[in-house]
């Protein structure tokens, strides 16, 4: 092992997930791409007293740096040491799309791995989940699964087709498995164009609640939870970017879904958009600017204020932790 998770100050997700269920809300699990994206998570969660999931895709891994990358989810504990708060952190990999790369990010400072299984089939998917379960357990790490399929296209994910999860396997799936939580298809889906103007977007409470039925308890996770703030795409088309017409899950049902058995929402997309947003509007109100900290650092204030509206609106968990200080 290069880097136990432990020595950074990272926590897995077991006790994180049991306060969340048992407190009804769920913990953001947001992605990061760079230090900027990283900084707007970790300062966001940390003024409002969230928990945080730091979640890298095995893209975003090789594009930050293998070696790097748990040397931020370090900076990212000080952090919090630093500003008096005492939220936990994780380090997790998202979608880890092989038992290869998901042992690799287990012996290099991740404290919790996905295995995305989910192309295969149901037997197939419980082999490969259950090989990473055993292997993460041995260094105390917790494993999440997926079953069904998500439609849309992020990163490495890519599927053409919704199949929801069936409730009836879910108990046999955790059981064989062993895996720690387990990612459900309910009716979100991956990427910026989920559902065009017109569509009723929205989830799957109803399989939700049968699946809570069969494995109560068990930490739930929801994929594909952005909800595309409108008012992002429309600073993007109205500073020179064009992204078409599309909708999300309103942020009213996922906020009822974690009040229930889903102990982490995953969010993505929504973090891009206000991101960019930010960066173009820089751009925008000065067309000469060419430092770097100034275009990105208003990429970075429009990110950490959405999240913070978003810890309230969707999450439910401001105020589980001590608040830590703003960031002067």
């Amino acid at each position: 092992m290069k880097y136990n998770y432990k020595d950074f100050g990272l926590v897995n997700t077991r006790e994180m997930f049991a306060k969340a269920n048992k407190e009804g809300y769920a913990v953001p699990a947001f992605n990061f791409n760079n230090l900027e994206q990283l900084q707007a998570i970790i300062e966001a969660c940390v003024e409002m007293g969230a928990p945080v999931i730091l979640q890298v895709s095995s893209s975003a891994r090789n594009y930050i740096g293998r070696d790097m990358i748990p040397w931020l989810g370090r900076a990212a504990v000080e952090y919090v040491k630093a500003a008096g708060s005492d939220i936990p952190v994780a380090l997790h990999l998202d979608h880890g799309p092989s038992y290869e790369i998901a042992e690799d990010c287990i012996l290099n400072g991740f404290s919790s791995v996905m295995i995305d299984a989910s192309k295969y089939d149901y037997d197939e998917n419980v082999a490969i989940s259950k090989k990473v379960a055993d292997f993460a357990h041995k260094y105390d790490v917790t494993v999440e699964a997926e079953l069904g399929v998500l439609a849309g296209i992020e990163d490495e994910v890519h599927a053409e087709e919704h199949i929801f999860t069936r409730p009836e396997e879910v108990e046999d799936f955790v059981s064989k498995t062993g895996v720690d939580s387990l990612a459900i298809a309910i009716g979100t889906s991956h990427g910026a164009y989920k559902f065009k103007p017109g569509d009723n977007p929205h989830i799957r409470l109803d399989i939700l609640k049968e699946i809570e039925k069969r494995i109560p308890g068990f930490p739930i996770v929801l994929h594909g939870s952005s909800s595309v703030p409108q008012q992002y795409v429309r600073i993007i088309n109205e500073n020179g970017g064009k992204i078409e017409d599309a909708l999300g899950i309103p942020d009213e049902q996922l906020h009822m879904a974690s009040k229930s058995a889903v102990a982490k929402i995953n969010v993505d997309t929504d973090g891009r958009l206000a991101f960019t947003a930010g960066v173009r509007k820089a751009f925008a109100d000065d067309p000469t600017v060419f430092d770097p900290r100034k275009y990105l650092a208003k990429g970075r204030e429009f990110m950490k204020k959405y999240y913070k509206e978003k810890i309230v609106d969707v999450y439910g968990a401001e105020g589980a932790y001590k608040k830590g200080k703003e960031r002067k």
